[in-house]
């Protein structure tokens, strides 16, 4: 199972797209509200959860996706649920992605020391701060952490977690499908 968090004020495309993205390479993904049932985005988008954050049972958990947004990711962030998830993923190495905002989240708890990554560029300062080096790069993969710098590579992001969950021939599989050009 992977869960992608949704919190009120996320990005929609960067949350949507790994749902799609995923679905489509077979893998079952859960949409978990951390606000509640119907989450909002931060373009005024409502979106109905397939469940809510106090019914996850992490045993289940193949991997973790945060979806930035500003005001999505501090929500986020400010989860008691969404950290135990994260500690969980990190303690029994699985994978955690975040993209835009959402890798401070992974900075904040010191999870990116030593790591590569990235996130938007007015969030790269808390990478830093946290001990990542941050290439050039839109996506970085980097042990069992997954980042990525926003809404324009959401679909470079959810191919790269496909790789890794599935594998690379399952993620050009998809690519093609939905005529994604390299």
């Amino acid at each position: 199972m992977v869960y992608i968090f949704f919190a009120d004020g996320f990005e929609e495309i960067e949350a949507l797209a790994p749902v799609d993205i995923l679905r489509r390479a077979g893998l079952t993904v859960s949409m978990v509200g951390v606000t509640g049932k119907v989450v909002t985005g931060s373009h005024q988008i409502p979106v109905t959860m397939d469940t809510e954050i106090s019914e996850v049972d992490m045993q289940h958990a193949q991997a973790i996706i945060l979806p930035g947004g500003t005001a999505g990711t501090e929500n986020l962030e400010k989860s008691a649920a969404v950290q135990a998830a994260i500690d969980h993923c990190m303690q029994n190495d699985k994978l955690v992605a975040a993209i835009c905002a959402a890798p401070s989240v992974l900075a904040h708890k010191g999870l990116l020391s030593g790591k590569t990554a990235t996130a938007y560029p007015s969030f790269q300062k808390h990478l830093l701060e946290g001990g990542a080096t941050v290439p050039e790069d839109f996506v970085c993969h980097d042990g069992n952490i997954i980042t990525a710098r926003g809404m324009g590579v959401a679909g470079e992001f959810s191919f790269e977690i496909v790789k890794t969950l599935v594998s690379a021939e399952m993620a050009e599989k998809v690519r093609e499908e939905i005529q994604c050009r390299d």
